[in-house]
């Protein structure tokens, strides 16, 4: 699905080569500061490389239409805003950022029960805690029905046990929905534990890519 090729953003982040294969779970760890989220947002498109390629099912992104490219390709920063107002209006906006139709009231019930979100769709998000936000920001992306979700750091403000909780949800809805997941995590533990594959950022660079069994 992606392959990045001698690819280099600023002195932020070098990748000699990388393959990110459709319908897999991707996790990419390393130090802080050292390129995971440029990297992720190399593959939106909301950065452009300096040098190199990065082709997705074998178009060049630079000849992509971006606003096309990201209906397929969703980034979920690390911490993903919430809008003032009702976790209905927040599931809404993404749909609306991209000049589509409202989602029917069976339908947004739905993803707040796939996310294991257990709350009135008329509640007020500033209710939520740091947990159910993640679930509701997740379950606002998983609405747009995209082809590859790009997440960051989705478990980043949680507990030990909350944070693999929510991982598993993650991977298991991005497998049964047949989705291409890439996912920055902290944790080398939980990235072995739940991704298919394994890169690992340092100083700037992908210098080792683990397959899961490895």
């Amino acid at each position: 699905m992606f392959e990045l090729t001698d690819v280099v953003y600023r002195d932020v982040l070098r990748v000699d080569s990388m393959i990110i294969q459709a319908g897999s779970v991707t996790a990419v760890v390393g130090e802080s500061g050292g390129g995971k989220s440029t990297l992720l947002k190399l593959l939106n498109k909301t950065l452009s490389p300096d040098k190199g390629s990065i082709r997705f099912e074998g178009e060049d992104l630079a000849s992509r239409d971006s606003v096309t490219h990201r209906r397929r390709v969703v980034y979920l920063n690390q911490t993903p805003y919430l809008f003032p107002g009702t976790i209905r209006s927040n599931l809404q906006q993404g749909l609306f950022f991209q000049g589509r139709g409202e989602a029917d009231q069976a339908s947004l019930a739905a993803v707040l029960e796939e996310v294991g979100l257990d709350k009135s769709l008329d509640g007020d998000v500033k209710r939520l805690s740091g947990g159910e936000r993640q679930r509701l920001a997740l379950a606002r992306v998983l609405l747009l029905g995209s082809d590859v979700l790009l997440l960051d750091e989705p478990s980043g403000a949680l507990d030990d046990d909350s944070e693999d909780a929510l991982l598993a949800m993650v991977v298991r809805l991005a497998r049964e929905r047949g989705k291409t997941l890439v996912m920055v995590t902290h944790s080398k533990a939980q990235a072995r534990k739940h991704a298919d594959h394994l890169f690992v950022v340092q100083r700037g660079r992908i210098e080792e890519v683990v397959s899961h069994g490895e």
